[in-house]
C-alpha cells in the first residue's frame, strides 16, 4: 500500500439518517464502489483533525469522516450520552451504507469508540480497527491518559503538540470560535461520563477482539502517554504497536508520513498480508 501525503479527492457532506431515527452528519471522500471503507473517528478537538488523513487516503479507499452529534453544533438526542451510544450509533451508519470490511480509525475518545464498536460488531461490518493516541482504558501500569477537565485550551495544545509550529493560536480565536470550543468540550465530557478518561471495564474485554488491532502512538503525547499506548495495544486479541517520534496527541497532523506508512505497513502485513 502506497502512503501518499496529500489530499486527492473534493470532500462532499451530507447527512445520513440510521434506523434509530438520528441524523449523522459526515463528511465523504473518495467514492464507494465495492462497500469498502474506512471510517475515521475524531476526538474531542472535532472532526477536522481527520480530514487530512482521510484525504491522504482517498485515492486507495472510499472514507467517510462523521461529526459525533453535539459536535461543531449538530444535534444530540436526549439520553445519547455514552461513548456506547456512539458506538451503536456508527454501527447502525455502517449498516446503513452497507459496507463491509471496514477499518476504524480513531484518534483519542475516537479510538475508544472503535473499540466499543469492534467489540459490538454483531454485524461483522468491521475487518480492521486502527487506534492513534486514544483514550478509554485504565491501563494495567502506573502510566494513565491525562485528565485536562478544567485546564486552559492553551494548557491542553501544549501537551497535545509536540512541535509548537502546530498548537493553535487561541488569543486570535474570534468569540465564535472559543464558544464552539467551549461547546464541544462540553459534549465531550457528557460522553466520557464521570471517569472521563476510560471506561473502567474496557480494558479486561478487549482480548475479545480478535480482528486485527494497529495502535499508533505520538511519543511525545503529554495526554495519553506512551506506555499507556503499549499496553493498550498488548490488551487486543490481536494488537500491534508503532510509535511514531516526534509526534503528540496527533500524530496524524504532526508526522502525517510516519502515521501513513504505519498504516500502510499494517495492510500490507497484518491485514492483507501478500495481497490477499
Amino acid at each position: 500500500m502506497s502512503t501518499p501525503t496529500t489530499a486527492t479527492s473534493t470532500p462532499a457532506t451530507r447527512t445520513v439518517t440510521i434506523a434509530t431515527g438520528m441524523p449523522i452528519t459526515l463528511t465523504e471522500f473518495g467514492t464507494n464502489t465495492d462497500g469498502a471503507a474506512v471510517l475515521y473517528l475524531h476526538g474531542g478537538a472535532g472532526p477536522r483533525t481527520m480530514l487530512g488523513l482521510a484525504g491522504a487516503l482517498a485515492e486507495h479507499v472510499y472514507g467517510i469522516v462523521p461529526t459525533h452529534p453535539g459536535f461543531d453544533g449538530t444535534p444530540r438526542p436526549e439520553r445519547f450520552d455514552t461513548m456506547a451510544d456512539l458506538a451503536d450509533a456508527y454501527l447502525d451508519l455502517l449498516d446503513e451504507l452497507d459496507l463491509r470490511g471496514v477499518m476504524v480509525i480513531g484518534n483519542s475518545v475516537g479510538g475508544w469508540i472503535a473499540s466499543e464498536m469492534a467489540l459490538r460488531d454483531n454485524h461483522h461490518r468491521i475487518g480492521a480497527v486502527v487506534l492513534i493516541n486514544a483514550t478509554g482504558i485504565k491501563a494495567a501500569g502506573s502510566e494513565q491518559v491525562t485528565d485536562v477537565r478544567g485546564m486552559a485550551p492553551a494548557q491542553m495544545s501544549q501537551l497535545s503538540f509536540a512541535n509548537a509550529a502546530f498548537r493553535p493560536d487561541f488569543a486570535s480565536f474570534t468569540d465564535e470560535q472559543r464558544a464552539a470550543t467551549a461547546a464541544n468540550q462540553q459534549t465531550l465530557a457528557v460522553y466520557s461520563g464521570e471517569a472521563f478518561t476510560h471506561d473502567p471495564k474496557l480494558r479486561r474485554r478487549l482480548h475479545r477482539i480478535t480482528i486485527p488491532a494497529l495502535v499508533v502512538w505520538g511519543e511525545g503525547d503529554g495526554i495519553s502517554p506512551l506506555e499507556y499506548g503499549r499496553d493498550y495495544a498488548a490488551a487486543f486479541g490481536n494488537g500491534h504497536f508503532a510509535p511514531i517520534a516526534d509526534a503528540g496527541h496527533f500524530p496524524q497532523i504532526e508526522q502525517i508520513g510516519a502515521t501513513l506508512g504505519a498504516i500502510g505497513n499494517f495492510v500490507d502485513t497484518v491485514v492483507k498480508p501478500e495481497g490477499d
